[in-house]
């Protein structure tokens, strides 16, 4: 943004909506008559004042700068992040030249801007200056004794699972859901959060369709290599035993050297319970070709605040979190804004994405899935199913069920017609989600997701 011929896509500003409405409502406001006063900085900085019911106008900022995706303020009381008017100022900037012009920031806006950066710079003092409260002693301790009540919870589910194979896994049908809960809470007091969240995973999976018993036995297995993998974490090499303590649920901390490069964002997508929303970010690695993975949370019903659309790169450092072939990582400091960029990832071939994940089981025998880009691919029906052909009819991957039903597979049809396409997505044993595809010659990525 610090250039003046440097805009985002209206597709990349309505993926910062936090649902339907939002897109539909900021819409309407992106036309220049709705809007006074507006105007940009060279610092990433978008304001302006929007006509609304009252007698007053809505005072409008974002800050596009902020490393952790867009800063929203808005005078208006909506509680969405992005409001409507935010998106719509956006939209009004990502438009024709001119109407957002450069220029000073009125005092709403700056005041708003100089707090941000106080407090940017507090929290950076308070990261680099050594906390005094903390007792090493008492945190060595307090980490003994949640260790201890991992173990004994890790112990008691061994048992259950032990009592389940022995009673035969038809039993799990009758037993009904309680059980597998009653368990999720036992590991939950352990304070084994990984534990708990893969027990009631095994409560919903007898009486769901065909092959239900299969399946069980498969988790349970896992289960039980995870619960093995803690109780002798001793005997592990440093990277798996990392990991071990991730699936776990072990809080950890990024500590893996600082790496700097142009991070195009692949794909942004959010997942929920009813306790928490999960927002995921992929991003590639221009110049170290790596793949990483941000992620961000919000309490029930509410957007993360990270956002980062699809296409924009940032010049950024990132640093890992532990763990053998661990890809999340955090954003420790950007450089410039996050622009547009016409960068493509590297694609392979499906054999190849498919040999790629079991490469990435011996580091994580718990993975769902890794990153992988397509390239040369044309979606085909599979009787009633959907999968990605390798062009030249060499090899395919089947679609997952997740990617079957979500209506980014229509636009992916749509933008291959047949011809060879561009997709990134999640490569995984139950087969290929589709996040973001690009069309054989020059063109704009198109989300999936």
């Amino acid at each position: 943004m610090t250039q003046q011929g440097v805009r985002w896509t209206a597709d990349q500003v309505l993926a910062l909506a936090p649902d339907a409405s939002s897109r539909k409502a900021g819409s309407k406001l992106g036309a220049a008559g709705t809007w006074s006063g507006a105007g940009s900085s060279d610092e990433g900085t978008v304001w302006g004042l929007c006509k609304g019911s009252g007698s007053k106008p809505y005072q409008t900022v974002v800050d596009i700068a902020d490393v952790s995706g867009p800063a929203y303020k808005c005078s208006c009381p909506s509680r969405k992040f992005p409001c409507k008017h935010a998106l719509g100022l956006l939209l009004l900037w990502a438009g024709e030249d001119g109407a957002v012009p450069r220029g000073s920031a009125p005092d709403w806006a700056e005041q708003w801007m100089e707090g941000r950066r106080k407090r940017a710079e507090e929290k950076k003092d308070a990261g680099a200056s050594p906390s005094g409260s903390g007792d090493p002693e008492a945190a060595r301790r307090r980490a003994e004794r949640r260790a201890e009540r991992i173990t004994a919870g890790a112990t008691e589910l061994e048992q259950r699972l032990m009592d389940l194979l022995r009673g035969g896994l038809a039993g799990a049908e009758q037993t009904g859901y309680g059980l597998w809960e009653e368990t999720a809470a036992r590991m939950v007091d352990a304070q084994a959060s990984g534990l708990a969240a893969r027990v009631r995973e095994l409560g919903a999976i007898p009486s769901s369709g065909p092959g239900w018993p299969v399946r069980l036995l498969e988790e349970c297995a896992l289960l039980h290599l995870l619960d093995q993998g803690w109780l002798h974490r001793e005997r592990l090499p440093d990277g798996l035993a990392a990991t071990v303590r991730s699936r776990i649920g072990l809080p950890a901390s990024p500590d893996g050297p600082p790496v700097r490069d142009h991070w195009l964002v692949l794909a942004q997508y959010d997942t929920a319970d009813t306790r928490l929303t999960t927002r995921r970010i992929w991003l590639h690695g221009a110049d170290s070709g790596r793949s990483a993975l941000l992620l961000s949370y919000g309490a029930a019903g509410r957007a993360p605040e990270l956002a980062l659309p699809v296409g924009l790169a940032l010049d950024a450092e990132v640093s890992t979190y532990p763990g053998a072939g661990q890809p999340r990582v955090a954003l420790t400091e950007q450089f410039a804004p996050p622009a547009p960029s016409s960068v493509r990832p590297p694609g392979m071939t499906t054999t190849r994405a498919a040999a790629r994940y079991g490469e990435a089981l011996r580091d994580d025998p718990w993975l769902e899935s890794v990153p992988v880009t397509l390239d040369q691919v044309v979606p085909t029906p599979d009787g009633s199913s959907w999968q990605l052909a390798d062009a030249d009819g060499e090899a395919a991957l089947p679609l997952t069920a997740t990617a079957r039903s979500r209506p980014g597979l229509w636009r992916l049809v749509a933008l291959s017609g047949g011809a060879p396409v561009k997709v990134f997505g999640e490569c995984g044993h139950r087969g290929f989600t589709p996040l973001t595809a690009w069309p054989e010659g020059p063109g704009e990525p198109v989300r999936l997701c």
